[in-house]
């Protein structure tokens, strides 16, 4: 049997889009060719691959097993058919997985997105939403580029600090404790919300009140900062967030922020991803872009020098805070141990 390779391609195409029309475009050929070559495609696995539900298309369950081998076998095949060069910017084609934390793909997200588009308008980017179940995992291929609190375990995945932030309590301005001073009573004493993906009523700021024989009442769980910033815009509660990241949504909402009573580490910003991509040279431009945004969106350029001290998440059932501004690259490619 004859292998045809352009089917890879092509089977690449129809799982990342998930829709005949859109691989088809990708690809540059008709709706019509990409149809007859998802039937040759379904031939050669002897399975469906997509089936129609409704109107849009879902991935059988061994298309699901295929997908991170399929990309990464195509993106071997173009890194070993491409000569090892600058990339060509003005014509690349590419469309890159990022999945970063909400308040970073918000602070962050506008000027990687203008800076991508500017240099390389073919360049497409997938923002995706960090979930409570890891459905998309950079070590299987199916995202290029993560970015979040949490240092990597994992010894294939590379990753630097390219920021820090800081905790700060987000209240609206008619809130009793919008001013005046502000002890450590007073913010135990006010409502709380919680910001978890998994609806989580306490994160490590309880332990810091515990320790110190307090207890606050957290009166909802929200799953992301933008939506915990709502319930705080129409009610007296008090919700801590990272404050560099979260600016764009502070100033939209017209909400104040005040130091955050308990003293809490900073939140150091990583950049992470599969080793796999060291030598990319279009996810070495993508990186540097993504680099520069973060660090703009901290407040320092990405090689200014401060020392990371403290691993966490975004509101994500264990906030730490930043207080740093600055951050440490850790050296591109060189894998770092977890927490």
């Amino acid at each position: 049997m004859q292998l045809d390779l352009n089917l890879l391609t092509a089977l690449d195409a129809l799982l990342e889009e998930g829709s005949v029309t859109d691989a088809a475009a990708r690809l540059h050929v008709s709706a019509p060719a990409m149809s007859r070559t998802l039937g040759r495609i379904r031939r050669a696995t002897g399975d469906q691959i997509l089936v129609r539900t409704g109107r849009t298309m879902t991935p059988t369950p061994r298309a699901l097993a295929l997908r991170a081998t399929v990309h990464d076998l195509v993106q071997q095949a173009h890194s070993v058919l491409s000569p090892h060069a600058e990339v060509d910017l003005a014509v690349l084609e590419r469309t890159f997985i990022l999945k970063w934390h909400d308040a970073l793909a918000a602070a962050a997200g506008p000027a990687l997105l203008r800076s991508l588009r500017a240099e390389a308008p073919g360049v497409r980017v997938r923002f995706l939403a960090e979930a409570s179940t890891d459905t998309h995992d950079p070590r299987r291929g199916d995202v290029d580029l993560e970015a979040g609190a949490s240092a990597p375990a994992s010894p294939e995945i590379r990753h630097e600090i390219v920021g820090h932030d800081r905790l700060v309590l987000a209240l609206r301005s008619g809130h009793p404790l919008s001013r005046g001073p502000l002890t450590l009573e007073d913010y135990a004493a006010a409502e709380h919300v919680t910001v978890s993906r998994r609806g989580r009523l306490r994160d490590p700021i309880d332990d810091v009140l515990e320790a110190g024989g307090l207890g606050r009442h957290v009166v909802a769980a929200a799953p992301t900062i933008a939506t915990a910033l709502q319930f705080v815009r129409h009610h007296d509660l008090v919700v801590p967030v990272p404050e560099l990241m979260s600016r764009p949504l502070l100033d939209g909402l017209g909400l104040c922020t005040r130091p955050l009573p308990p003293a809490m580490p900073p939140i150091p910003v990583h950049l992470t991803w599969h080793h796999r991509y060291d030598n990319d040279p279009a996810h070495i431009w993508l990186r540097a872009r993504a680099r520069t945004a973060l660090a703009d969106a901290c407040g320092r350029p990405a090689d200014d020098t401060a020392d990371a001290a403290a691993d966490g998440h975004f509101g994500e059932d264990t906030p730490s805070a930043p207080g740093a501004r600055g951050g440490r690259r850790t050296g591109q490619g060189v894998p770092q141990a977890g927490p």
